[in-house]
């Protein structure tokens, strides 16, 4: 038991503390504390490290530059080798398959996305952070890249005569195919080359840090979107519908249209096959997921897939005897490197900018996941540059826009993939294909490579799901998550990435210029503060308010914060000042006419007279002044008692304000200047203005901005709340010890207690702002 008892006892004097210091103003903290002065370095001193270059210094910017040389030293052979062959035959079957099936989204020959599958992998090898990602095609970035070429290189530019037709555009009208696919073959490496340039200039001026005002809702909606969009385009081809190439606003409401206008036309062999296809991919999906953990390698069903619908394809002869939709010719080898079309950069440069971001954000998401797995990191200026470099090489060979795909990526990881090693072999596999299986693939149907798209589209769609979570958890994420969904639907990928951005910063600026704030009181016993509406046992200090703003404060919320103030204190700081001059105003004209007067008694009616003091307070007030010699006497007023002139004057039950500025993170001049005004038409009503727990930066931009001065000096700004009421609590106790004596002399009728003292029998009240402060003090002439 003693043991027990001893075990528990530290625990109890941990669950206390006692702290005795002194009671900190900015100042008294300044003179015991001195601050370390910063030393900035020169501009010499700046060029100097900038150029100083040693051995090491070297060669850790080499390996910056190429981090294949700070892993591929220490890569474990006997550990890791087996497993990333494994992995990169897997996913190299994987990405053959989805290369050819993404290419129909671009709108280009389906033998392109071979290209597409395997050259940006060889860049990346030697130039990416990240271990695990496949580099390749991703069908919201290939949708994104079919939209430009479909709006620069529709079928209308290459309408022809009969004689030299070579298809249709789903109206009877003949198009030059030939002509029209190798335009959108350099549009899209065009296009290609362009993204990954614009990737590079970003990697170098180490702006990766754009890609963190894409935020999850606004990535998760914009993606829901895209994957409709990509069901949409892929619909068409399962039912082997012939239709116009819709691009822009509400483009995808056209296309439904049109296709269900001409569904009769619907090809049934192409439609059963790709409705085999998707279902089987999907149960076959669902079963690798389950049971993940039983299973040592995900089943490839696209793969299989694929093999047994062109092997039914090739026997059945399905195009001659049903006229099915073949892929028909897969181009064997590579084509020569070919140059960009440059004079096409000024059409394209405003969507180039978006799909680098977009395709950015996918990877280094995706990359950051398995980062965090398997503890490492990801550079991402680093993969800005890998990925501007992929496609630049990639751009030359006819490619389009790499990133990653989710799925396939899966795939390299979930087999055993340790290293790139594993993506490089998955290029290999694409390879064989580009040069030696190309011409097996050319029976398949595409409607299956469609339904392997629309297969592969699950986990986006999933992401709806996620829509209930967030309006739980965070409404405002909720819109950004539906709002970006739905603009990305009727106004297309580009417009709608945008409309999410600017609604997305819509959001923060409306959350900063109406952040969240309420009044303080203090738990008993303690130096906390709460709200006064969260907490029953909250007491707000005796003629003190606390007021707490939670953001910065600059000139979109500058009016919030004086709402909040009179919100909390219960009244407007003019207005009540403007009610007192006023109501001196009123005695100054009374006591001219005669109807009071000032004895050594008190101000007094004259008899006989009726006392019109009570004035209405409408009525038209007299400027006129005195131009007689005056001199001058104190008169102590209490302007929360009665007054003998009927002025509805507002009640102030507070001598102090606090004001906690521990969420303030910086302050513009149009607030500086605010805030000044605020100290001073408190002191005007004799209110004292406090700042606590502001943040060191914020001392500084009130010197540079010369907001101290004789009056607004350090000593009102505290460390903690507490620090200002105890010192607050201090100064009242002081005062009411050290007062003056005052003559209190009270009106003949006892209705109206307007204290004074006065030592003459007769006066002319007259006004002074300057002196109408200081425990409620006024200033009158004497006659």
């Amino acid at each position: 038991m003693a043991a027990g008892e001893r075990a528990e006892e530290p625990l109890a004097e941990l669950s206390h503390y006692v702290v005795a210091r002194p009671i900190y103003s900015e100042a008294g903290f300044q003179e015991e504390n001195e601050r370390r002065p910063p030393l900035p370095p020169t501009l010499r001193e700046r060029a100097q490290a900038a150029c100083r270059c040693s051995r090491k210094r070297a060669f850790q910017i080499t390996k910056s530059f190429l981090p294949i040389l700070e892993w591929l030293p220490n890569y474990r052979v006997k550990e890791w080798l087996i497993s990333d062959i494994i992995s990169g035959v897997s996913t190299g079957l994987v990405a053959t398959l989805q290369g050819l099936a993404y290419a129909l989204l671009v709108a280009v020959p389906v033998g392109y996305g071979l290209y597409s599958a395997f050259f940006p992998i060889l860049t990346y090898f030697f130039l990416g952070t990240s271990r695990h990602i496949s580099v390749g095609p991703f069908p919201v970035v290939s949708l994104m890249v079919g939209s430009v070429v479909l709006s620069m290189a529709p079928d209308d530019n290459f309408l022809i005569d009969g004689s030299n037709a070579t298809g249709t555009n789903g109206t009877g009208t003949l198009i030059d195919t030939g002509s029209r696919d190798a335009q959108r073959v350099l549009i899209a490496s065009t296009l290609t080359f362009l993204v990954g340039i614009l990737q590079v200039i970003f990697g170098v001026l180490q702006i990766g840090f754009i890609v963190r005002y894409l935020a999850d809702p606004l990535v998760g909606g914009f993606t829901t979107a895209a994957a409709f969009q990509v069901l949409v385009s892929q619909l068409k081809i399962v039912l082997n519908v012939s239709t116009k190439n819709y691009n822009g606003v509400l483009s995808i409401i056209y296309t439904l249209i049109e296709t269900f206008e001409k569904i009769g036309t619907t090809n049934i062999a192409d439609l059963i096959a790709g409705l085999l296809t998707i279902f089987v991919c999907m149960v076959v999906k669902e079963i690798n997921d389950r049971f993940k953990h039983k299973i040592p390698i995900p089943i490839p069903i696209e793969v299989i897939v694929t093999i047994v619908a062109t092997g039914i394809s090739y026997a059945a002869d399905l195009e001659k005897k049903y006229n099915a939709g073949i892929v028909k010719s897969i181009p064997r080898g590579f084509l020569p490197p070919e140059p960009p079309d440059v004079s096409l950069f000024s059409q394209m440069i405003a969507a180039s900018f978006s799909i680098a971001i977009v395709a950015y954000a996918i990877a280094v998401s995706v990359g950051k996941v398995y980062a965090t797995k398997y503890d490492y990191a990801i550079d991402g200026n680093q993969e800005f540059i890998a990925f501007g470099f992929s496609n630049i090489f990639s751009g030359a060979f006819s490619c389009f826009v790499a990133t990653t795909a989710l799925s396939r990526t899966a795939v390299q990881e979930s087999t055993g993939g340790k290293t790139q090693v594993a993506g490089i072999i998955s290029a290999g596999i694409v390879l064989i294909s580009i040069v030696a299986l190309g011409k097996l693939l050319e029976p398949l149907q595409k409607s299956v490579l469609a339904a392997v798209v629309i297969a592969n589209l699950k986990g986006m769609f999933m992401q709806v799901f996620d829509v209930p979570r967030l309006w739980r958890q965070n409404k405002v994420d909720a819109m950004i998550w539906v709002f970006t969904c739905v603009a990305s639907i009727i106004l297309g990928l580009d417009l709608g990435l945008l409309a999410g951005l600017l609604f997305g910063l819509l959001t923060v600026v409306l959350r900063v210029q109406f952040p969240s704030w309420g009044g303080f009181g203090n738990i008993p016993g303690t130096d906390i503060y709460k709200k006064v509406k969260d907490y029953k046992n909250v007491i707000e200090p005796e003629g003190v308010k606390i007021l707490k703003f939670s953001s910065p404060i600059f000139y979109a919320n500058i009016d919030g914060l004086k709402s909040s103030l009179k919100s909390t204190v219960g009244f407007d700081a003019v207005k009540v000042y403007n009610k007192r001059l006023k109501a001196l105003r009123k005695i100054q004209k009374l006591i001219k006419k005669g109807k009071l007067k000032a004895t050594k008694n008190g101000i007094i009616s004259e008899p006989g007279i009726n006392n019109e003091a009570f004035e209405t307070d409408e009525d038209p007030e007299d400027n006129e002044d005195l131009q007689v010699p005056t001199k001058e006497v104190e008169i102590q007023v209490d302007w929360n008692s009665e007054l003998p002139v009927k002025v509805n004057i507002p009640k102030v039950p507070i001598h102090s304000l606090i004001l906690d500025f521990g969420a303030v993170t910086f302050l513009d001049i149009v607030a500086v200047r605010s805030i000044k005004t605020i100290i001073r038409e408190f002191e005007r009503i004799d209110v004292r203005v406090y700042f606590a727990s502001y943040q060191d930066n914020l001392i500084s931009q009130l010197e540079r901005s010369a907001f101290f001065d004789d009056i607004v000096r350090k000593d009102i700004f505290f460390l903690t709340v507490h620090d200002a009421v105890l010192y607050i609590r201090n100064q009242m106790t002081y005062s009411d010890n050290q007062d003056p004596i005052f003559e209190k002399v009270r009106i003949s009728s006892s209705t109206f207690p307007f204290l004074l003292s006065s030592s003459v029998h007769s006066c002319n009240f007259h006004y002074s702002m300057a002196r109408l402060k200081t425990r409620h003090r006024a200033v009158v002439q004497i006659k």
